[in-house]
């Protein structure tokens, strides 16, 4: 961009594209979303980093020779996006905010709750896709180097297994490193927005059935950390089809009993934001 253009909040910057038939098909992009689809290359690029400051507006202005209506719209397309946030006043500027995996999780859940999608329906999909995550974990030449955290993870869980709250928390924290360490960084994301959903839903369950008393008893949590310990031992032979159907398997029986407390319920992508236990 080489011109300065006024402050006209219409601004345009034409540009042309060859059709199949040869003809020229002129297109207008907003000025402001080419300043923001550059700033934003810049945030998940890494040339800025979270936390980071924005330039100030006349540099941008500098930088970009478009009108300050064009830098204020590309600011406001960047904040509705969560990418900064924009401090007004005396001491304004923009605060860079690097996507990270809760924000992928609770977009998903906003995509999910608009189609009206069971809580269910993210349950089969984790049936499906975890137990995949876990053999993608076995099948790693390190997993050696992060075996121990699941084992703690577990023995936590073994510690908690009297305190309905705490041993929910470990217990879901096992089925998030799972993921986690799974080494494929798509599987990680996606399958990880779904496991936060889910630990939400499971969190809000733990809580409500151990005020009502419909918590399940200690044999039942016996037998869940049973299944973890199973998956361990399977992990660390490297029998990754082993660890598939053990995974798969608690799977089924352990997301009965979210699954248990009434109706069939929707995706709420505000409860990962409303649920806080521990």
């Amino acid at each position: 961009m080489q011109h300065q253009h006024t402050d006209d909040e219409s601004d345009t910057f034409l540009s042309a594209r060859t059709t199949g038939k040869g003809r020229t098909q002129l297109r207008q992009p907003r000025l402001a979303e080419m300043v923001a689809d550059i700033l934003r290359e810049r945030i998940v690029g890494g040339a800025l980093i979270d936390g980071d400051n924005l330039p100030k507006q006349e540099d941008l202005l500098e930088e970009f020779s478009v009108s300050k209506p064009s830098i204020r719209e590309a600011l406001r397309i960047l904040e509705t996006e969560g990418l900064i946030s924009v401090r007004r006043g005396n001491l304004g500027g923009a605060v860079v905010h690097v996507p990270q995996s809760h924000d992928a999780a609770y977009m998903l859940g906003l995509v999910l709750q608009s189609k009206h999608v069971a809580l269910d329906d993210v349950g089969v999909a984790l049936l499906n896709l975890e137990p995949a995550c876990a053999a993608l974990c076995t099948e790693r030449d390190d997993r050696a180097t992060f075996i121990p955290y699941l084992r703690m993870v577990y023995e936590h869980g073994v510690a908690a297994l009297g305190n309905e709250i705490e041993f929910v928390l470990q217990m879901r924290l096992f089925h998030e490193a799972i993921v986690s360490w799974c080494g494929n960084e798509t599987m990680k994301t996606v399958v990880g927005a779904l496991e936060n959903l889910w630990s939400a839903k499971e969190k809000a369950w733990a809580r409500a059935a151990a005020e009502s008393g419909a918590y399940p008893d200690l044999e039942m949590r016996e037998s869940g950390l049973k299944a973890h310990a199973r998956i361990l031992a399977l992990m660390e032979k490297g029998d990754a089809e082993g660890v598939t159907r053990a995974s798969y398997r608690h799977l089924c029986v352990s997301q009965t009993y979210a699954l248990s407390d009434g109706p069939a319920e929707l995706v709420d992508a505000m409860v990962l934001r409303r649920v806080r236990i521990g």
